[in-house]
């Protein structure tokens, strides 16, 4: 797993364990039990959190999210990897190198 370390479009990522998720109103709320912190993802942050339930490159990520949503793919890239950044900092995505093995 990746720590502390820029994620790329072509990393794979996934939900961590240990986390609570809940619909509020149409927007994903966590909680993590690791570290006891609450988490607002948002709708779109709801949504990717959805999609990484199994482990998805984020190349596909960005794809599948651009034909949900009217954004140009670069801006939606570089949203994306924002976001992931932020949650793997909190520990609650698992990160891995992508390999063509």
């Amino acid at each position: 797993m990746i720590k502390n370390q820029n994620i790329a479009k072509t990393h794979i990522v996934s939900q961590g364990t240990g986390n609570i998720v809940s619909d509020m109103d149409g927007e994903k709320v966590m909680l993590s039990i690791s570290n006891g912190k609450y988490y607002n993802l948002g709708d779109v942050g709801g949504d990717i959190w959805e999609l990484i339930k199994d482990p998805l490159s984020i190349g596909q990520l960005v794809s599948t999210l651009t034909t949900q949503y009217d954004v140009d793919p670069s801006e939606c890239e570089e949203q994306v990897l924002i976001f992931l950044g932020l949650l793997a900092e909190e520990g609650l995505i698992e990160v891995i190198e992508q390999t063509n093995s």
